[in-house]
């Protein structure tokens, strides 16, 4: 049954499911592109279901909403869900041994149910993959949803006068409430600060994300009930020998090669993204073991130096995969980009998005399904900020009066002068310096932008709760702690669900895997990052598997050269955006367009805050004023490949 699809749910407190069928209609058509093969609905007095199928295990069969319950009562339950478990054989058959579960398909969904049935909330913890689903039991009328560990699949909420309603895209929901989106300013204020919105928040303050990691169970009428289900927790191991560091090296190769086999399982055809560094490449060199005729991509742009497809290409003949390469044009960066705002639902200010969808459509082509390797840098320590705790520990080891004395010798220092911002970051606790791996407008440059901005606001109150969760860790544990529930879930996996989506294909994250993270969270400070290096056993473990010129290689991901597009080609196209946008409520335009003309003067490099304000100003006039409208493709992709 396996899908990375689009799902709507409806649940009426006043028993007129009915009433909202068409309105939830309306949301599906939104999300055709999460599931073009075909489509479904259900409903009862209370709830109404939608599913946009992407037909990946069981094609034949499986559809939804399905149907499912033991003998006594084998329709009891209606669910909608959108991901995939890689364990459900497995559940299956324990289910089946244990509790004589009878299964009408051969797909992972009524596995879902199955456990639910017998093993109630705790079914969620059970169960690996990536998922969202609502389970509605038709006899206790109560609604159980679910959200994968890590968040890799999106699921939004919002509660109406007449009920609450969820669905796998923001845009869908506003079909139910009839209202176009309204901006949460104090979101718009993390936003410009994290380039992202921080869960549970979105942009448009009428809906929610439900968390990562979280069930919620709801009855007709009564408030949800939000559960956290997975508590992360870095604990690393002491490693007294040789032969300890031998164990967890062999231990992180087999869980990974173990993960790789499960993400592969597929009734089409699996391919993988394949980028210069190590972490693609593992998982890529891995899924050739169960697919010798695995096909790889990647992207790059025209620009020299923006690319790295010489080296992926390099590491697809050494591998021995065929390998597609798609070259992005600044045109079609500037020209998409609406688009890709539209997919998104919610502001994400990442520039790497736009090669994202760009190899995604190419990569769908030829393949239903992709691996790739997020998640690697937030498990193993692959950041190079995660280095800081040890480049600031002479500096943090000094009395606090001389740590700040230092700092504030650093603010006399001239802009750009070598250590400046080494002596202001050496001065200030873990807690106040680092907030996750893009920082785009400080807190003072805000008040000169941000019409709206509140001092008492901080990217802190976003942090601080987490951080409280992982006192007493080392630094570098507690920093992989912030990302996971911060910058991973915020930005990483919503570019790599939504940018994939758009383009009907789904994408699977070996690295996110409970079996994965049991592992890497046992590994000590000094076996993720170096002096020199970084994800350092993880390197070790994939030694013998990735090709000698990727290993010890900084990665670059798909960079983007906004830098020179926006002092150059796209300046004017960007101007355009900044004097037409109807903004002016939020953002100084002047001061927007002061920063534009500093960045095309060489006065600063300011094209990561000015990206962040175009992708806001985009998807602002797309949907709190519907001044945009992409046209947005019917997607025409075959059910196999």
């Amino acid at each position: 049954m396996a899908r990375v699809c689009g799902l709507m749910g409806f649940l009426s407190s006043t028993g007129g499911a009915g009433d909202r069928v068409e309105a939830l209609a309306a949301g599906m058509r939104c999300a055709r592109h999460r599931g073009p093969d075909e489509a479904g609905t259900w409903q009862d007095a209370e709830v109404a279901f939608g599913f946009n199928r992407l037909s990946i295990i069981d094609i034949d069969h499986s559809h939804q909403p399905l149907r499912w319950g033991p003998a006594e009562s084998p329709e009891r339950y209606a669910l909608v869900f959108n991901g995939e478990i890689y364990n459900y054989l497995e559940l299956r058959a324990e289910l089946a041994a244990d509790h004589g579960a009878e299964f009408r398909t051969e797909g992972d969904g009524e596995a879902i149910v199955a456990a639910y049935h017998f093993w109630g909330p705790d079914a969620a913890s059970r169960l690996r993959g990536m998922f969202a689903f609502l389970i509605w039991d038709t006899q206790e009328r109560v609604l159980f949803v679910a959200r994968d560990p890590f968040g890799i699949k999106p699921l939004f909420t919002a509660e109406l006068p007449d009920g609450v309603a969820f669905a796998s895209e923001a845009k869908g929901l506003r079909e139910l409430t009839g209202a176009p989106a309204a901006v949460d300013t104090v979101a718009l204020q993390h936003y410009l600060v994290l380039q992202y919105v921080p869960e549970p928040a979105t942009m448009d303050a009428a809906i929610r994300r439900v968390e990562s990691g979280t069930h919620v169970t709801v009855r007709p009428g009564e408030a949800p009930l939000h559960r956290r289900y997975f508590h992360p927790r870095f604990l690393p191991r002491p490693l007294r020998s040789a032969a300890d560091r031998d164990r967890l090296t062999a231990e992180i190769t087999e869980v990974l090669d173990d993960s790789v086999r499960a993400h592969m399982r597929a009734d089409v055809t699996v391919g993988s993204f394949l980028s210069g560094g190590v972490d693609s490449t593992a998982i890529a060199a891995l899924a050739k073991r169960y697919n010798p005729d695995l096909m790889t991509f990647t992207t790059g742009f025209e620009r020299q130096g923006y690319s790295e497809v010489d080296v992926a290409v390099e590491s697809a003949e050494a591998i021995g995969v065929r390998h597609v390469v798609r070259t992005v044009s600044e045109e079609e960066l500037t020209s998409t980009l609406p688009l890709i705002v539209w997919y998104l639902d919610d502001p994400v200010a990442d520039p790497a998005l736009v090669p994202l969808y760009f190899v995604a459509n190419e990569a769908r082509k030829h393949v239903k399904v992709v691996l790739s390797g997020e998640g690697a840098d937030e498990l193993f320590g692959g950041y190079n900020i995660y280095r800081e705790p040890r480049s600031l520990a002479p500096l943090i080891a000094l009395p606090d009066p001389l740590r700040r004395g230092l700092a504030t010798l650093g603010r006399r220092l001239p802009r750009g002068f070598r250590g400046k911002d080494l002596l202001r970051r050496g001065a200030l606790d873990l807690e106040a310096r680092y907030y996750g791996n893009a920082r785009i407008f400080r807190e003072d440059q805000l008040a000169g932008v941000l019409r709206t901005y509140d001092p008492e606001r901080s990217f802190r109150d976003v942090t601080d709760p987490v951080y409280a969760r992982s006192l007493g860790s080392d630094p570098i544990s507690r920093m992989q702690h912030v990302d996971l529930f911060t910058w991973l879930r915020g930005d990483i996996l919503v570019k790599a669900d939504k940018m994939t989506m758009a383009n009907s294909l789904e994408l699977r994250v070996p690295f996110l895997d409970p079996r994965v993270f049991e592992v890497a969270s046992t590994v000590p400070p000094g076996e993720k990052v170096s002096g020199q290096a970084t994800k350092v056993v993880l390197r070790r473990a994939v030694a013998g598997i990735v090709p000698p010129h990727v290993l010890h290689r900084r990665k670059l991901g798909f960079p983007v050269p906004i830098r020179h597009y926006l002092a150059e080609g796209s300046y004017e196209w960007a101007r355009d955006i900044i004097t037409s946008a109807q903004t002016d409520e939020y953002l100084d335009r002047d001061a927007v367009l002061a920063l534009l003309d500093a960045h095309r003067a060489g006065d600063g490099d300011w094209s990561r805050p000015i990206w962040t304000v175009l992708v806001f100003q985009l998807w602002h006039a797309i949907f709190v004023t519907g001044a945009l409208a992409p046209k947005v493709p019917e997607p025409v992709y075959p059910v196999r490949l």
